[in-house]
This record gives C-alpha cells, sequence and structure tokens, in this order.
C-alpha cells in the first residue's frame, strides 16, 4: 500500500509544531522534522559547518566549536542574498535526509515537518500538504514573544517566506489556528480522519 506522506507547512510560530506533536500523541505518528535534519547538517565537524566558517569566520562558531545560530540568524535575515546561499547548502542535504527516512520507515503514515516546504520546492515529497496559518498580527505577536525578537526583526523572518495566502491557495488542507488551541486540534482530527 502506497504511504500516506502528509506534508505539514505553514508560517514562522503558526503552530506547526502543536499540529505536529499532537499527531504524534493523539495518532502515534512518526515525525520527521526539517530543522532536526537542517541541525545534523551543521553539526560540529561537518562539511557544510566548514563551509559557513569558511564564509563568515571563525566567531560564527561558539566556543565548543558549535554553529552561533543567534549571529547566522542575524546575517542571514538581514541579507537575503546570504540566506539564499545557506539555504543552498543545507536543503539538499535535508532532502536526501527526508527521502532516506521515507524509503526506510515502515509506518503507513508519516509526518513531515518543513517550515520551507514550498520555498525549498519539496512539495513532491507529500502526498497531501497541511498549512497552519493564523493572522499576520498574531503571527508576529507569538514569533517576539516566542524567540524575544524586536517588531522589526520578527517582520523580517516573517517576509523571508512565502506569504500565508500563497501557501494556504496551495494546500490540501488549511488548518486556522487563529483561535483557541481546541478549535485547531479539533480541525486536525477532522483533516486527518477525513482523509484515511
Amino acid at each position: 500500500m502506497d504511504k500516506r506522506l502528509i506534508g505539514l507547512t505553514g508560517g514562522i510560530a503558526t503552530g506547526k509544531t502543536t499540529v505536529a506533536n499532537y499527531l504524534a500523541s493523539a495518532y502515534h505518528l512518526p515525525i520527521l522534522d526539517a530543522d532536526i535534519y537542517a541541525r545534523d547538517a551543521v553539526a560540529i565537524g561537518s562539511p557544510i559547518l566548514n563551509t559557513i566558517a569558511q564564509r563568515y569566520g571563525e566567531d560564527i562558531l561558539l566556543a565548543d566549536g558549535s554553529l552561533n545560530r543567534e549571529k547566522l540568524g542575524t546575517i542571514i535575515f538581514a541579507h537575503p542574498d546570504e540566506r539564499h546561499w545557506l539555504e543552498a547548502l543545507i536543503h539538499p542535504d535535508v532532502l536526501y535526509r527526508f527521502r532516506e527516512a521515507i524509503a526506510t520507515s515502515s509506518a503507513p503514515t508519516l509526518i513531515l515537518v518543513i517550515p520551507l516546504l514550498f520555498e525549498a520546492q519539496m512539495t513532491d515529497l507529500g502526498t497531501e500538504i497541511w498549512v497552519v496559518r493564523c493572522s499576520e498580527s498574531q503571527q508576529l505577536q507569538r514569533l517576539i514573544q516566542r524567540n524575544h525578537l524586536t517588531p522589526e526583526q520578527a517582520q523580517a523572518r516573517i517576509h523571508s517566506q512565502l506569504s500565508l495566502e500563497t501557501k494556504a491557495a496551495r494546500a490540501t488542507v488549511v488548518l486556522d489556528n487563529s483561535s483557541t488551541p481546541e478549535s485547531l486540534l479539533k480541525q486536525v482530527d477532522d483533516a486527518f480522519t477525513m482523509n484515511m
């Protein structure tokens, strides 16, 4: 039987993690997470981390040799060209890890959490695409609170991604996270069972 591969995406701070955690706990579904694969790709001593350090200098690394994510974030969200360079470096590695995990998993359903599903052109990984959305003002407030950013820094991160409208227009399922957590999880239940 063909696997059911749910590509879960949305905007930054719209609630993807809430949805993924719920699917894992309520339905015991395996979660494949692009952020974890991206972290693995820049692990200490990895060729990708070495390439990043060559470009930005040794001070892009912390004392233990790991990547200084905060410093890198400051660079890439202020300079779109640098963000594109970094994504071109990391995305092929992340895509390889997804394909490997999908091929070797025996689970009938997998959740692929990919924040940049559209931007990284990974839509063909899933058999359906779920987009989590909320209002832009909610997204901004959540991001400022969660990441302790200024409004300007938060806006730069939101605008580095495709708009939620664009993503929602290309989705199989749109989950609206502008109301209560209960409302969001009910939509998840409906979407999961309706498409079975």
